[in-house]
C-alpha cells in the first residue's frame, strides 16, 4: 500500500528529548520535513529568511493571524512565534509528511486547524528522571527546573489527549517506536486512538 503524507505533532516536557527524537527521525526518515516557523523576532547572525525563520514585522504577523493563515501561533519572550499553514499543506501536497515540535497548546489548535493531524506525546520514564534530565543539562537556575516539573505535570496531563504516547526510557527504542508509529499512520491509517508505546 502507497504510503500517504501526513501531519505529525510532536510534543513533550522541557527535557524529555524530543528534539533528539526528532533529530534521529530524520537521520533515518530524511523524506519527513519540518516545517520553518515564521517569527516578528529580527535574524540572528547566520539566520537565512526562509532558511531559518520567515521573518515578519507585528503588522504583517497579525495581518496573517486575522487571515487565518497560521495553524498555531504563540507569544513568547517578547515575540510571535507560529506555523504557517501553506509550510504545511505545500509539503503534504508534494506528497512528504511533517513533522512539528510544539507544546500542546499550539498541538491543540493545530487538530483544531488540521483535523487530519497525529499528534504524538513524548514522555519521561518518571517525574524524577525527567527532574535527573533537567538537572543535567545545567542550563536552568533552581526556579527555572521547578517551573519546568511544574509545567511538565500539566503537560503529562495533557498527554492523555493526543493519539500516541511514546515514553523516552530509551533513546534508541524511543526513536524505533516513533519511525514505526509514523509508518502506521502513513501506510494504514496508524494505531487505535491513545495508544500508548
Amino acid at each position: 500500500m502507497k504510503a500517504r503524507p501526513r501531519l505529525f505533532v510532536i510534543s513533550g516536557p522541557a527535557g524529555v528529548g524530543k528534539g533528539t527524537l526528532v533529530a534521529r527521525i530524520r537521520a533515518k526518515r530524511p523524506d519527513i520535513d519540518l516545517t520553518v516557523s515564521a517569527t516578528t523576532r529580527s535574524p540572528r547572525p547566520g539566520e537565512v529568511e526562509g532558511v531559518s525563520y520567515h521573518y515578519l514585522s507585528d503588522e504583517e504577523f497579525a495581518r496573517r493571524v486575522d487571515a487565518g493563515q497560521f495553524l498555531e501561533w504563540a507569544f513568547v519572550h517578547g515575540h510571535r512565534y507560529g506555523t504557517l499553514r501553506s509550510e504545511v499543506e505545500r509539503r503534504i501536497a508534494e506528497g512528504r509528511s511533517v513533522i512539528l515540535e510544539i507544546d500542546c497548546q499550539g498541538a491543540f489548535n493545530v487538530r483544531k486547524a488540521f483535523p487530519d493531524a497525529v499528534l504524538i506525546f513524548i514522555e519521561p520514564p518518571s517525574i524524577q528522571e525527567l527532574e535527573r534530565r533537567l538537572r543535567g543539562r545545567a542550563t536552568e537556575d533552581e526556579a527555572q527546573i521547578e517551573l519546568r516539573l511544574s509545567d511538565a505535570r500539566h503537560e503529562i496531563s495533557c498527554g492523555e489527549r493526543y493519539d500516541v504516547r511514546i515514553v523516552n526510557d530509551d533513546v534508541a527504542r524511543a526513536t524505533e517506536e516513533l519511525i514505526a508509529v509514523i509508518q502506521r499512520y502513513e501506510i494504514d491509517g496508524g494505531p487505535i486512538n491513545n495508544v500508548r508505546c
